[in-house]
């Protein structure tokens, strides 16, 4: 008899637990509970079964729908997780008695994983977190994103009207199975239709720029193991390929807003600032929000769906139920208006204007953006690699490099965050060229004002061209270049100004009055 109901799902995952009923799995099991699955951990594996389960955006109810879908999750999973995903086992037999792989009725299908511990992941590691482990796995999500395959345009994946049908489908959820939310619910419907309604350029415009992609669909916290010190991303949807060839932008989002919500903005900007680094996709920014908002209310729905379920007990239920109202209070949160600024560094190079403004995501919503980085971007090449005999200093591509550096920065403002201009800005005409965007964007102005004795510059660039990863081609030549047509501040810029001393730090909290002046966040 194949599994068709959730109680003959519950009595297969009894037998998996007993080694009397299924001998072959092994010792030390523990059973692991999501909304759409059960994973058995057996010895050194993990089986994973979907639950017979039709909730509109899957339909599991089906044998083979159980089979297409666990081979389907090996595929999408083992483009980031090889190491972890192995093989697609039938479970046979009887439910009393089942085996894998047997020679008998072939009753459900299971995902075989390599076991890892349960507890690595790095939702039950958050003080583990730090800014080293976040910005890895924002390289890692930015080169994956940039590894991954684009969308067929001809598809209707990422068109805007595809785009708010999961949204939609979140708020109904809710709506049905926690009928006492509906009016605190309400205001972040009309919040999405009206955010819907205005990017829909926006939304076009990804798509037709290849940002819809085969991403992972689900990538939180919960979603990403610690396995020997590296973090390991797993558990890509496989179900629905609407919500996994998804803007790479709504992946990131629903890092950033996990991290939101467990405290952690400090982390949730370093990822983002991380992530934009490595792929350069500012322009994302426009819809940072809308998916953050998207997101915090697919995990609403999700503890909604948990909180009808069977195999709770009142204590797991009560927890799912604060959870649920946890996620709807947070996203209220999210539609709130943010106001950004524009603050622009100045100094020739190894005057530490990098140094200063390297930790500021840890206090503040920051976006750095590095001249030398977006410099090297136009020219197409890595970060790292030395770009001086392709002009990297000419006059030509530093106009570019300023061109380009103001338009990311509008983006960036427009968004709600703090942009953080990290170059020399040592002409008057540069650094009036962000005042006047500030001005348009009627947002505070500000220039981090970074010196050192000559000395001392000439020391730090011959350091840094001797460490690894950096990004700076500035050498002695370039610095006296630099030295001899720097233009001083004026005595109305100095009005903006926050000066650095050369062995001296930044002030985060000076900086946050300026930048965000009556907020304390």
């Amino acid at each position: 008899m194949t599994v068709e109901t959730t109680a003959q799902h519950e009595a297969l995952m009894q037998s998996l637990m007993d080694p009397t009923c299924w001998p072959q799995g092994g010792g030390d099991r523990r059973r692991i509970d999501t909304h759409i699955s059960t994973v058995i951990l057996a010895g050194d594996v993990a089986y994973k079964l979907k639950k017979p389960l039709d909730l509109g955006f899957l339909d599991f109810l089906s044998l083979d729908a159980r089979h297409r879908a666990c081979r389907e999750e090996l595929r999408v999973n083992g483009r980031f997780a090889p190491q972890l995903y192995q093989a697609v086992c039938a479970v046979t037999g009887r439910i009393e008695h089942p085996e894998i792989d047997g020679d008998g009725e072939i009753i459900d299908w299971a995902v075989r994983m390599r076991r890892f511990d349960p507890d690595a992941i790095l939702s039950k590691k958050m003080d583990r977190l730090n800014a080293e482990l976040i910005e890895t796995l924002a390289a890692h999500v930015a080169t994956f994103h940039v590894g991954t395959d684009i969308c067929d345009p001809a598809e209707p994946y990422g068109n805007a009207d595809m785009v708010y049908v999961p949204m939609l489908q979140n708020i109904e959820h809710i709506r049905k199975r926690a009928p006492q939310l509906s009016a605190e619910i309400e205001p972040l419907a009309q919040w999405t239709a009206a955010q819907h309604e205005q990017l829909k350029d926006v939304l076009r415009q990804r798509k037709t720029q290849g940002h819809i992609r085969e991403c992972h669909g689900d990538l939180h916290l919960g979603n990403v193991a610690l396995i020997g010190d590296a973090p390991v991303m797993f558990d890509a949807i496989e179900f629905n390929p609407g919500l996994r060839w998804i803007d790479t932008i709504s992946d990131v989002a629903f890092m950033t807003m996990d991290l939101h919500e467990r405290g952690r903005a400090d982390l949730a900007q370093r990822f983002l600032d991380g992530y934009l680094q490595h792929s350069g996709d500012h322009a994302g920014l426009a819809v940072l929000r809308f998916y953050e908002v998207y997101r915090a209310m697919v995990r609403a729905k999700i503890a909604a769906i948990r909180s009808t379920q069977a195999d709770l007990d009142d204590n797991a239920r009560r927890a799912v139920d604060t959870e649920l109202r946890g996620y709807v209070d947070f996203a209220k949160r999210f539609i709130r208006p943010r106001r950004g600024a524009v603050v622009i560094t100045h100094g020739v190079s190894g005057s530490g204007k990098s140094h200063v403004t390297k930790d500021l995501a840890d206090v503040l919503p920051v976006i750095r953006l590095r001249s030398d980085v977006e410099r090297k971007r136009l020219l197409g090449i890595e970060p790292t690699k030395d770009a001086t005999e392709r002009g990297a200093y000419s006059q030509a591509l530093t106009e570019q490099t300023y061109a380009r550096l103001e338009d990311l920065s509008k983006r960036v403002v427009e968004a709600g965050h703090i942009v953080i201009v990290d170059a020399t800005f040592l002409k008057h005409v540069q650094r009036n060229r962000f005042r006047t965007l500030a001005e348009r964007l009627q947002v505070p102005f500000i220039i981090i004002d970074c010196d050192a004795p000559v000395e001392v510059l000439r020391q730090r660039i011959l350091e840094r061209k001797r460490q690894a990863g950096n990004v700076s081609d500035a050498d002695l030549t370039v610095l006296d270049g630099q030295l001899a047509m720097k233009e001083s501040l004026t005595e109305e810029e100095k009005a903006w100004r926050i000066a650095i001393p050369p062995d001296g730090g930044l002030d985060a909290r000076l900086l946050q009055q300026q930048a965000l002046p009556g907020s304390d966040s």
